[in-house]
């Protein structure tokens, strides 16, 4: 038994057990870990598998979600499966973690399934008043395997569906934010299609997330992701936004990697900070 999200631990403790040495790696990441510092107390460390972007990001989405998005509240946002199946008979290739070798066709009463399970979490999460409660209920969830995946596999979704309005936007003459020319640059997504079949399908299974695809994943959540990248400490990408003109209403949520691969979650806001 694996947990999804591990108990919190002093940043800098942290820091010291994972990077004792003297190299220029290590000094680097001493600093990069001292900066975190200055913001936030404590680190939470996330399930290191292919979902781990997934798992920071919608963790620290619930744990501090007071409302319900309102692209969750939309009457047609269950019709999903069913509304993109119908314009794009390709997405029947849609491959499910749970279900591999099922085809879109038999799986979309699954997806919707899933759909209705995250707007029921966000909801039931941001209505707990109280934080040590709230913190609670998304610790509860993140211990819930087949909740968890399935809610992964919402975001997948999410993501498709917004792959899909920014594809047809641009070849429409829309504005549309820098990272969807590169997302659709790339051999292997010229189009949502091959998204699907060489990307989305293959998240969480034997991939992560690319980069451009954390903007992607941004958009779909309507959230801001920021980064500590602490790799890059000293440079200006140390600290990434996805997007990086985000929009001024969306919440912001923040994460921390070393390499751009796997993320941990920093906690605790330090007071000074907050005020």
């Amino acid at each position: 038994y694996k947990l999804s999200v591990s108990p919190e631990m002093d940043i800098m403790e942290y820091c010291k057990k994972e990077w004792r040495g003297n190299t220029p790696v290590a000094k680097r990441m001493r600093k990069g870990y001292e900066a975190v510092a200055q913001k936030f107390a404590s680190i939470r460390r996330i399930r290191g598998d292919n979902y781990c972007a997934f798992r920071a990001t919608l963790f620290q989405a619930l744990s501090q979600a007071t409302q319900l998005p309102s692209w969750l509240q939309s009457e047609d946002f269950t019709m999903l499966p069913e509304n993109l199946l119908s314009k794009n008979d390709w997405i029947k290739q849609w491959q499910l973690k749970q279900k591999p070798g099922k085809k879109m066709g038999e799986i979309s009463d699954e997806i919707k399934e899933y759909l209705i399970l995250l707007r029921k979490k966000w909801k039931n999460i941001s209505e707990i008043k109280g934080p040590t409660e709230k913190q609670e209920a998304c610790d509860k969830l993140f211990k819930n395997e087949e909740e968890e995946y399935s809610l992964y596999e919402a975001l997948k979704f999410l993501m498709l569906n917004t792959a899909i309005g920014l594809y047809n936007d641009g070849r429409n003459g829309r504005r549309v934010p820098v990272f969807s020319w590169l997302l659709f640059a790339r051999d292997t997504s010229s189009n949502p299609c091959q998204l699907m079949h060489n990307h989305l399908n293959h998240i969480g299974h034997s991939i992560g997330l690319e980069q451009v695809e954390m903007f992607l994943l941004a958009y779909a959540l309507q959230y801001t992701i920021q980064v500590y990248r602490l790799y890059k400490y000293s440079t200006d990408e140390f600290i990434t936004l996805y997007p990086n003109d985000p929009e001024e209403d969306w919440p912001v949520v923040t994460l921390i990697t070393e390499d751009d691969r796997h993320y941990n979650i920093p906690v605790r806001m330090c007071q000074e900070t907050m005020l």
